[in-house]
């Protein structure tokens, strides 16, 4: 399939507009307030390469999913932009198209950005074909993995709706799936079974106090403030960490044990001497006639 480079297009049409249509700005800063409205009248008028056909119509006449979908593939495989008018056509035809698109997700060959570009599309439609996938993704999930990333989005979008079978998949996943997994299911009522792994991937991860305890404290429990509270009193727990803790302390009701923090502490001096440049700067202003 032919796969017009429209962004290449939208700048010879800009060109051509800079030399007339942009007289009547004062400013490069209205002139950029414009583009918008540049760029809408770039699709609403009659292309020559087009062949007289308006950009913005070019691909309302295909209600074929699967057709378009493989379109949109070719665009990434031949590396040339991917037109937001072809995204936002296959995006209308809503859940017909979630067939297709699961088709690139799962292909082995497949352009990773059009996987990627397939994944938003789903959660646009707000499909549910993915979600075993995207649950199996956490599961198995390494600790930065773009893909694993995409996937807790669409999980979001489906929000109870996949409450179930997350929580079926949380105790088989590795510690990465369960942060993932548990960072979607926190605001979910949580039974005794989550509460229990959720403590003990806490206790497991200390380096991650601060990221695990907002999403404990989410689920209300007040079981877990004993330990919280011992991880914020803990020597080994930095400034920044202890304030993440004392703040999920408190939201389940709880005091967070005192701590003097010094120069020895990287992120307490880096903040308070951010603290002191202010307040000079303050009462300098206020010296100011």
């Amino acid at each position: 399939m032919k796969c017009v480079n429209f962004d290449k297009e939208f700048r010879f049409y800009l060109q051509r507009w800079m030399k007339t249509g942009s007289k009547k700005y004062r400013s490069m800063d209205e002139m950029e307030a414009a583009m918008p409205e540049v760029y809408r009248e770039f699709l609403d008028t009659p292309a020559d390469f087009l062949a007289g056909e308006k950009p913005g119509e070019y691909f309302d006449r295909w209600d074929d999913a699967k057709f378009l979908v493989n379109w949109m593939e070719d665009y990434f495989k031949q590396r040339i932009p991917v037109p937001d008018i072809l995204l936002n056509r296959i995006s209308a035809l809503g859940l017909k198209s979630e067939n297709a698109l699961m088709n690139v997700l799962q292909k082995p060959r497949a352009p990773r950005e059009a996987q990627m570009c397939a994944m938003t599309l789903l959660r646009e439609i707000d499909s549910l074909l993915p979600m075993d996938l995207y649950i199996q993704m956490q599961a198995d999930r390494e600790d930065d993995d773009e893909m694993a990333d995409k996937a807790v989005e669409g999980l979001a979008t489906m929000g109870a709706r996949a409450r179930d079978k997350m929580r079926s998949a949380f105790e088989g996943a590795n510690d990465h799936g369960q942060e993932a997994l548990l960072s979607l299911m926190c605001d979910f009522p949580a039974d005794d079974g989550l509460f229990r792994m959720a403590m003990e991937l806490f206790k497991r991860h200390p380096e991650k106090a601060a990221v695990l305890a907002d999403y404990i404290s989410r689920m209300g429990d007040e079981r877990a403030l004993p330990a919280l509270q011992a991880m914020a009193a803990s020597s080994e727990t930095g400034y920044l960490d202890y304030i993440e803790l004392r703040s999920a302390i408190e939201k389940l009701g709880g005091d967070a044990p005192e701590r003097d923090f010094d120069e020895s502490d990287p992120a307490y001096e880096a903040l308070r001497a951010m603290d002191k440049t202010g307040m000079t700067n303050a009462e300098k202003d206020g010296e100011q006639p």
